[in-house]
């Protein structure tokens, strides 16, 4: 196969070493019974280039081994991977089974009918583990990444179903080079004020970037900007769905994203997630402040020259605590072939066993007794500054709607890098985008003409 990879059953895997073959279900009664069935199918998986997901890929053999299921992933960049999902989703009968998308998305499949409520999964007997432990899911991943309707129609409530499950989930922290802040006597920023203090003494005498950051037109610099339009107070739209997001707090938080790009590493207007990963764990930074991705990454040495000079604190205050709650999540399109078997391979990769099989090879975590376990913060004490970050981290900092897509790519991530790269001034390019952005939310019903 060219496109798609076949995950093959193999008993010396990473997961054998640790001691974790078939963990995730017990082995007996009606645990055989359940995979019996379904011996013999393949699940097909969307799945992005990603940290996460390449961890995950390592587990697959496992699974396979385990329950007789064959699983083949279909790998490919973000945008390319939402186009393939969107064309393969529309067909009578499609390719895929199971699929990966980003938080954004969410919204968008549920309105197309795209994507299957995943309750009657849950509720039947014949395929739900009763060790699962759904509660043990660290709830704001699910609000935010898992739920359809409610209120705003993203967020728990009366009139929520369950779409998909958090899997690749993150929140934001603050990384921040131990070494560089010890030799220079300063410390780790707890508010805005004194991160934006130390900007530009860090790009004046540490030799490198004071911050990284994403930057790049779309998706990428509106992640950024959001990242601290939050903990500054602000939201994208009011209660009535009128932007307000050129308001003081959004153009204050705007400028703050400038002033990380100009003392940050040469690029920042250009840099997506990956590029701007890269550049805190190549030395280029002297600070990170984004996904909790970068866990794993940091002392992984085929990617990392900083391991063991790293240290985690939460995400800054500005007036107020708060930071993001997003990332990826596992869903079943309607027209999947095997739906049962893709559950399955859903339930078994988001069980405890498996959360934790993931993190020790590079992945995420998504539930709490992972977060909790002592061995796991041994070997990640991170983990520590994330359970508490998680106290702050907001379901809603950024509308999860149908339209968000067409509002972050087209509209608010053109004139976000515009005002990076100095073609405008943070209020011209806020402002001026208001128009487009209250047409788009007329156009959807939200506001009405």
């Amino acid at each position: 196969m060219k496109r798609r990879t076949l995950i093959q059953s193999a008993g010396g895997s990473a997961l054998g070493a640790l001691g974790l073959l078939g963990a995730g279900f017990p082995l007996v009664g009606r645990t055989q019974d359940r995979f019996a069935k379904y011996k013999g199918q393949t699940v097909v998986m969307s799945i992005p280039a990603h940290p996460h997901y390449d961890a995950m890929a390592k587990l697959l053999p496992e699974f396979t081994k385990l329950t007789g299921i064959k699983v083949e992933t279909d790998r490919l960049a973000v945008p390319r991977m939402k186009d393939k999902q969107l064309l393969e989703m529309a067909k009578p009968s499609g390719d895929y089974d199971l699929i990966c998308y980003v938080v954004m998305w969410k919204g968008e499949y549920v309105k197309k009918n795209l994507i299957q409520e995943l309750e009657p999964f849950f509720k039947n007997a014949a395929l739900a583990d009763p060790d699962y432990d759904f509660k043990d899911v660290v709830p704001r991943y699910v609000d935010n990444i898992g739920l359809v309707g409610g209120p705003k129609g993203y967020l728990p409530g009366p009139g929520a179903k369950l779409y998909g499950m958090p899997y690749g989930a993150e929140t934001s922290i603050l990384a921040y080079r131990r070494d560089v802040f010890s030799k220079l006597n300063l410390k780790a920023p707890e508010t805005y004020a004194e991160m934006e203090r130390l900007l530009p003494v860090l790009k004046d005498k540490a030799g490198m970037g004071a911050l990284t950051s994403r930057g790049q037109a779309g998706h990428q610099c509106v992640h950024a900007w959001l990242l601290h339009l939050n903990p500054l107070g602000g939201k994208v739209f009011d209660d009535k769905w009128k932007p307000i997001f050129n308001n003081e707090a959004g153009v204050k938080a705007l400028k703050t994203l400038k002033l990380i790009s100009d003392t940050g590493p040469v690029g920042v207007p250009g840099y997506g997630q990956g590029e701007m990963i890269t550049s805190f764990l190549q030395g280029q930074s002297a600070m990170y402040l984004d996904s909790s991705l970068i866990f794993g990454q940091v002392n992984d040495p085929a990617k990392s020259k900083i391991a063991g000079q790293v240290s985690y604190v939460v995400h800054p205050k500005g007036t107020r605590y708060s930071s993001q709650s997003g990332g990826l999540g596992l869903a079943i399109p309607k027209n999947a072939k095997n739906s049962d078997a893709a559950f399955l391979l859903m339930q078994w990769l988001t069980s405890k066993a498996q959360d934790k099989a993931v993190c020790k090879i590079g992945g995420v975590p998504t539930r709490n007794s992972t977060l909790k376990d002592v061995d796991m913060v041994r070997q990640y004490p991170e983990f520590i500054t994330l359970q508490q970050q998680l106290g702050y981290s907001d379901p809603d900092w950024r509308p999860i709607i149908a339209e968000w897509d067409e509002i972050n790519i087209q509209a608010l991530g053109v004139v976000i890098s515009e005002a990076l790269t100095g073609k405008k001034t943070p209020e011209e390019a806020l402002n001026g985008i208001v128009p487009k952005v209250t047409d788009i939310m007329k156009r959807g019903g939200y506001i009405k003409a």
